[in-house]
């Protein structure tokens, strides 16, 4: 990475945006955020996480969709960017099943519009969001970037799925490096509401009852955030090479011909549902409320990463202990409602 060359960060008010823009800030880097600030949940978290980022004299920010091919082009036209982080995207696995549109329009057409400019304005290096998710009915443990991912069970994974393969489609045609990463159960503070410790964490806080689906027989392989940005600035630097050995005969689906690889970024230690709901009681000191109920539609029953390719090229494990990144979060999570509190007084 040159420190005088602005990253471009897309989903930079998001989760995981957030927190990487904030670690490349805080290392020296420029870096130009860009996000559509949608009210898939609360904007105002997303405008504090901003908050977070704008005393920074080398962060600028552009409130811009992904979709709006012109205004994305104006971007890259005024900067130059050779590394360029695709963190932007519609979330949710759930939400697919009720708004479509929105899925194809963020996570399939924006990301050819970033693919456009990437490839005009010649970037050294994607780095693109991928998802977990895209193992859908696959059951071989652990998930393996080498195993075929053909059988997604939500509309969300079929799009991260196609981001995978129309970036391996540009990195055929033109040259372009491209880097895939599939995160495995993010969670930490500044934390999606939509995922299940914020949830899990705001309903026994508030002695309601939380939503246990499957009846509590689910496994994740949730992931700290810092390790996930240890992950992704590691690979930010290790620009993909062909892979010499790739056979059309036998396909690997984790490396290509072309400036292509996939990552998975996990913990590499699944944890049963409960255990993880009897860590947060633990941490919070108090019992939660348990509401059973049926698988829902578009989930998996479990999930666990194979990095073994991302421990060999870029000598990274994940290593936070689980109790330890809920602590952080809940203590997150105490601070952020406290201060909306008060400023919901002062008004």
């Amino acid at each position: 990475m040159n420190p005088d060359t602005p990253i471009l960060v897309t989903g930079a008010a998001g989760f995981i945006g957030f927190h990487l823009a904030l670690r490349l800030l805080k290392d020296g880097f420029k870096v130009v955020g860009l996000d559509n600030l949608n009210t898939y949940y609360n904007v105002k978290l997303k405008k504090a996480r901003l908050e977070e980022l704008e005393p920074f004299d080398n962060f600028s920010f552009f409130k811009t969709d992904l979709a709006d091919a012109a205004g994305l082009e104006n971007i890259f036209k005024n900067n130059h960017f050779d590394i360029v982080v695709n963190l932007a995207a519609q979330a949710g696995v759930r939400y697919s099943l009720e708004n479509p549109a929105s899925y194809v329009n963020s996570n399939l057409a924006g990301f050819v519009n970033l693919l456009e400019c990437c490839r005009h304005y010649n970037v050294k290096h994607l780095v693109f969001a991928s998802s977990s998710s895209v193992y859908g009915a696959n059951t071989k443990m652990p998930f393996s970037v080498h195993h075929n991912v053909d059988h997604p069970v939500s509309l969300y994974a079929a799009t991260k799925k196609t981001n995978e393969l129309m970036a391996h489609t540009y990195s055929h045609l033109f040259d372009l490096p491209c880097t895939g990463l599939r995160f495995f159960t993010v969670y930490g503070p500044w934390g999606r509401p939509d995922m299940a410790l914020f949830l899990f964490t705001d309903a026994i806080l508030q002695n309601k009852p939380i939503k246990i689906f499957n009846n509590g027989n689910m496994q994740r392989d949730f992931t700290y955030i810092d390790d996930i940005v240890e992950g992704v600035v590691r690979v930010i630097d290790k620009i993909p090479e062909p892979n010499l050995k790739w056979s059309g005969d036998s396909p690997d689906p984790g490396t290509s011909y072309a400036k292509y690889k996939i990552y998975n970024i996990g913990n590499n230690q699944p944890v049963k549902l409960m255990d993880f709901i009897e860590t947060i009681e633990k941490v919070i000191g108090k019992k939660a409320q348990k509401n059973f109920m049926e698988m829902q539609a578009g989930d998996v029953k479990a999930t666990y990463a194979n990095i073994d390719d991302l421990t060999r090229d870029v000598g990274f494990t994940p290593s936070t202990p689980l109790e330890t990144g809920i602590k952080n979060f809940v203590k997150w999570f105490k601070d952020w409602h406290a201060l909306q509190r008060t400023m919901n007084n002062s008004f």
